[in-house]
């Protein structure tokens, strides 16, 4: 499966695109924690003291938001299926 990083979270795994095997009826929650596991930088940046994702960064699958999922992060993923995840984005003038 690709995964795709925006932002600080591409300075971190140093590419924009990763590919990583994924398991059959693997969850999308899962994919998270693997490139946790694969990345440990990025667990600060993903998820709280508790492992949950926080408010802020937006994991995609095939350009939806897990958010706006029915199952969330307990969708399940497909190996042709696209990720992406996105940090805060702020900036601009005030």
């Amino acid at each position: 499966m690709k995964v795709h990083f925006y932002a600080t979270l591409r300075q971190i795994v140093g590419k924009k695109t990763i590919e990583i095997p994924v398991e059959k009826q693997g969850t999308l929650q899962q994919l998270v924690d693997e490139v946790i596991t694969r990345y440990p930088a990025l667990s600060h940046e993903l998820v709280d003291e508790q492992g949950e994702l926080y408010g802020y960064v937006h994991v995609f699958v095939n350009g939806r938001d897990s958010r706006f999922l029915e199952d969330g992060l307990s969708t399940i993923v497909d190996p042709e299926d696209t990720v992406s995840m996105f940090p805060a984005v702020g900036g601009g003038q005030g």
